[in-house]
């Protein structure tokens, strides 16, 4: 497609000082799926900051996939780094081949498949803890069980429960504020406010653990987690990993593999019991397919439809819904001249909901994802996980434990939203996820 096929505009309406972060962060889906009728890549203000957004599969794919000129880096990610480290999803290109070639040993199948009795073993500990009926907040009680079983698997099944708790609590601080932070003067950011204070104190603490935590892991024998495999890589030139370096990186997969999880799980379960067709064919395939009430990591060839609803799921509300990314030198896109150092907004959220991409694309239709539906969809149509060299290193952990989840609360449970639901986002959050969803599980009585 040449680059005149493609439009360009300017998203009217942004507020002095504050451009159009308000409607961002109160109103993200609505907002960011409303940019396409502006142009295929649209110009808005964060702050004072111009920046574009790419609205068309194409250019989407144009920016995740040339990370040489379309780089992570910039006053957000600089700012994203001093929170989340400067591990493999936050480097700069020129540390990202090091970085993933050090961590990719510990996502090959083998050691999924390792991972997997983890995944099992929390996911029946959690559905065996319900009673019937079983009122619960989502979030929270999935959010223990992604985290949980991403410390096992991270680090050893030995990690404690008190330490879980710890890192748990001070996540809950750090990525809730996360835009905040990034967003903010740092003249406002280093003032003694109490939201500053307790960034300041979460972040410490998380330092403090993540430290401890390291250091025991040094001395475990237990060789099948991904800390382990860190703590025996060797980069090109035999240098051992950095302790500075194995914070980051744990940090990284830490929050990745409890946030987006707990996530998706959240808005699946929110979908599922507002659609009880979609819920009836996830248990009649769950029944079928499953010999135990929990599933195993060889029963997901026979969960197609579980699967589907994760990645519709994904498609609307994508757990990592907002990053930037910052031009290395002049460029084009879509006739508008970018020069070195403009801010580039990745969100998937214009693409995933665009009408003349996706059929009804507002709702939730697992069956989209059907092979014979998917051949006419363009590149970058889902782009959950990102895409390019830069694509989630654990897209197949995410999407594997998320199936594995809801066919095994399909399997025994039924799932309706309470009263008292607030599914707007949590504001700032670097992570899409509700503000409460208080659900009812009652035990599916089977003839």
């Amino acid at each position: 497609m040449t680059t005149e096929s493609f439009t360009s505009g300017v998203v009217p309406g942004g507020w002095p000082v504050l451009g159009h972060v308000w409607p961002l962060m109160s109103r993200p889906i609505a907002f960011l799926t409303s940019l396409p009728r502006y142009g295929d890549l649209v110009e808005m203000r964060l702050g004072t900051t111009h920046v574009y957004v790419p609205c068309h599969p194409e250019l989407l794919r144009r920016t995740l996939t040339d990370d040489r000129l379309f780089d992570k880096g910039g006053k957000y990610y600089d700012r994203a780094r001093e929170m989340a480290g400067n591990g493999v999803a936050t480097c700069a290109h020129k540390d990202h081949r090091r970085q993933r070639r050090l961590l990719q040993p510990a996502f090959q199948r083998a050691q999924l498949a390792r991972y997997a009795a983890v995944m099992e073993q929390e996911i029946a500990d959690l559905t065996e803890s319900w009673s019937s009926p079983q009122d619960i907040d989502a979030y929270p009680e999935l959010y223990r069980l992604a985290l949980r079983t991403v410390t096992r698997t991270l680090f050893s099944a030995q990690v404690d429960d008190a330490t879980v708790d710890r890192i748990r609590c001070s996540f809950d601080v750090v990525f809730s504020g996360f835009f905040r932070q990034m967003f903010l003067p740092r003249a406002v950011l280093r003032l003694p406010l109490p939201g500053n204070l307790r960034h300041r104190r979460a972040l410490r603490h998380l330092r403090e653990t993540m430290r401890q935590v390291i250091a025991d892991s040094r001395a475990d024998n237990d060789e099948n987690n991904v800390l382990a495999g860190l703590l025996a890589a060797h980069d090109a030139e035999g240098a051992q990993v950095s302790d500075a370096e194995l914070y980051d990186q744990t940090v990284t997969v830490l929050a990745a593999g409890s946030e987006t999880v707990a996530s998706t799980l959240t808005w699946a379960l929110y979908l599922l019991s507002e659609n009880a067709d979609a819920q009836a064919q996830l248990q009649a395939e769950a029944d079928a397919a499953l010999a135990k009430p929990v599933a195993t990591w060889d029963d997901r060839t026979n969960l197609p439809y579980a699967q589907r609803v994760v990645n519709e799921t994904i498609r609307l509300y994508p757990a990592g819904w907002l990053f930037t990314r910052v031009t290395t030198s002049d460029t084009e896109l879509a006739g508008r001249t970018l020069k070195a150092g403009t801010t580039v907004v990745i969100t998937p959220v214009p693409v995933h909901r665009n009408a003349g991409i996706f059929e009804h694309a507002d709702r939730f239709a697992p069956d989209r994802w059907l092979p014979e539906r998917m051949a006419g969809l363009p590149q970058s149509a889902f782009a959950g996980f990102g895409g390019g060299a830069r694509k989630c290193i654990g897209d197949d952990y995410g999407i594997g434990e998320c199936t594995l989840a809801l066919a095994s609360i399909a399997k025994q449970w039924d799932v309706r939203t309470l009263p008292g639901a607030d599914v707007r986002p949590v504001p700032l959050a670097a992570f899409y996820r509700p503000r409460r969803l208080p659900l009812r599980l009652t035990r599916r009585e089977r003839t």
